[in-house]
């Protein structure tokens, strides 16, 4: 079984239904998000987490916010709760580049629509915002079944894959990015066995990935972040896979903190590194990794384990969300479009340029 992250119930007055993350694995709860408030915090407290996730949710979140019009309004305030509810969701977190290129692809849909129908009522703007986030649903749902096929070529017979995060299935609306690799091997057969890193300090590893492989018969083993390197040492992983959350226009990639830590091991140990991403994940506004921005959090998630206190009182804490894997150190930069070998500038423009 491979888990339906997000649904949208109903037409323009609907809602959001998500699996709520932070009750993962020891309940199953769906979150109904009514409004754009719901959806920032769980967004910002990550009920919903993963790239295409957030992307998606935050379409919808469109569509929530402009169930606050009324019929009478005019266009031009309809088109102004867009631009500030576009603003206002961009701001719940700072690094996955889906939320702002869905954002922004509904506005700059919307604004095209109006341009068109410049005499379209309320009602018409709710239906074309909801078209669109529907449309980057259904997108998301086949680009993941499209780099599963894509990429699960890199997963041999007898294969041990390592990977850390979570980008399955709960990270997308689809199956997921990494993990749609090795839905699709065991779809096609393939016998292998995946280490799932727990990833400190949320746990999505533990909590996400093993829960989601175990759902759906997958030989998986959990192992603390600091296992990685002497596993590999042993020879029992032969691939790494992750997914990303944003990927520079050179082939950097951001994506969980410990995964750049996982690539100089994978590196030093000859086992190839493969990251799986749709190439919305791509910024090309941003030259190389250096220019992320890196999302810093609470110092709650470090110092405490679930709710027992785990550090010192009043000590300092460093708590980067993500890291940035240099292109280099990745074997392939696997998408919807096909596989981006050995990835620097000149190639990542080519596969971004093609249709």
């Amino acid at each position: 079984m491979i888990a339906q992250t997000l649904k949208w119930i109903g037409g323009t007055d609907g809602f959001l239904k998500l699996i709520d993350q932070r009750r993962l694995p020891t309940e199953f709860v769906k979150l109904e998000c009514r409004d754009t408030e719901q959806l920032f915090v769980a967004i910002k407290t990550l009920a919903v987490r993963g790239a295409p996730a957030i992307g998606v949710s935050a379409g919808y979140g469109l569509v929530l916010a402009m169930q606050k019009l009324q019929p009478g309004d005019s266009l031009e305030h309809g088109l102004k709760v867009l631009a500030e509810s576009v603003e206002y969701l961009a701001s719940s977190r700072p690094t996955a580049v889906n939320l702002f290129w869905a954002l922004e692809r509904v506005r700059r849909s919307i604004e095209t629509f109006a341009a068109a129908n410049a005499d379209a009522t309320i009602p018409a703007l709710q239906e074309a915002v909801l078209a669109e986030a529907n449309a980057i649903c259904k997108e998301d749902e086949d680009m993941c079944r499209r780099i599963g096929q894509n990429g699960q070529k890199f997963i041999k017979d007898g294969s041990g894959i390592l990977t850390h995060c979570n980008a399955g299935a709960l990270a997308t609306a689809g199956q997921g990015t990494a993990l749609s690799l090795m839905f699709e091997a065991h779809k096609n057969g393939k016998k292998f066995k995946v280490y799932a890193d727990e990833t400190r300090p949320l746990l999505q590893g533990a909590r996400l990935t093993a829960w989601e492989l175990k759902e759906a018969g997958i030989d998986v083993t959990l192992i603390c972040d600091n296992m990685a390197g002497w596993l590999m040492k042993q020879g029992k992983v032969n691939a790494v896979i992750t997914g990303a959350d944003r990927i520079a226009a050179n082939g950097d990639a951001a994506n969980k903190i410990g995964t750049y830590s996982v690539s100089i091991l994978a590196r030093e140990h000859g086992v190839p590194f493969y990251i799986a991403a749709p190439s919305s994940t791509f910024d090309l506004s941003i030259k190389s990794g250096s220019e992320i921005p890196i999302e810093q959090r609470s110092a709650d998630e470090v110092t405490s384990f679930g709710e027992r206190r785990t550090a010192p009182e009043d000590v300092d804490i460093y708590n980067p969300a993500f890291d940035v894997t240099e292109a280099k150190d990745i074997a392939a930069i696997i998408t919807e479009r096909g596989v981006i070998e050995k990835p620097n500038t000149e190639k990542v423009s080519k596969h971004l340029s093609t249709l």
